[in-house]
């Protein structure tokens, strides 16, 4: 076996997933540091705010779709890509009605790809690092409902958003660093 063939492969579906999770880890702080500051009520820059989450999904989604391979089809990625564009638009619409609209939206959205994260992470589990995917998947889906059994409560918070960002952000951090090291045993 040449000292070649027994390093990691840096330009395969894990590294690509590797790099998408660093990413989304970066965008998910960051965002969540800044609607955190910020989410006192609907304006013109927490509306940009709470539309441009679902965004970043979708585009995470298409280079996810087009960069790795997990041995099945891509499409459940497209659409989680769909779905998160329709959400980006749907927030925009219910950003005009309040923040319980934008609960439902948003709590919808992440039922919806919530399920679509644990389906596609389930056969990636060989690669490894998938087990916070399937953890925050799962967790996803519990805390949209959460999000629309908030909309129709007392004090409806857009802070359930930033909080719903943090956790996953740092799912994905783990889910990195997880297959960077399933990458150097490989």
């Amino acid at each position: 076996m040449s000292a070649i063939a027994a390093q990691p492969d840096t330009t395969g579906p894990a590294s690509a997933l590797r790099r998408l999770y660093f990413a989304r880890f970066a965008f998910a702080i960051v965002w969540a540091v800044v609607m955190l500051a910020v989410a006192d009520h609907l304006d013109p820059l927490v509306d940009t705010l709470l539309v441009l989450y679902p965004l970043f999904d979708a585009a995470a989604a298409v280079y996810d779709a087009r960069s790795s391979s997990s041995g099945s089809s891509p499409r459940l990625l497209y659409v989680n890509t769909a779905v998160s564009a329709i959400t980006a638009v749907g927030v925009a619409i219910a950003c005009a009605s309040g923040i319980p609209a934008v609960l439902r939206v948003w709590g919808a959205w992440a039922v919806v790809a919530g399920l679509v994260q644990l389906i596609v992470a389930v056969p990636r589990r060989a690669m490894g690092g998938q087990w916070p995917m399937i953890l925050s998947g799962a967790i996803s889906v519990l805390a949209g409902a959460s999000f629309i059994a908030a909309a129709g409560g007392d004090d409806p918070s857009l802070s359930h958003p930033a909080g719903y960002a943090v956790p996953g952000g740092i799912f994905f951090l783990i889910s990195a660093v997880r297959l960077g090291r399933a990458g150097k045993r490989a």
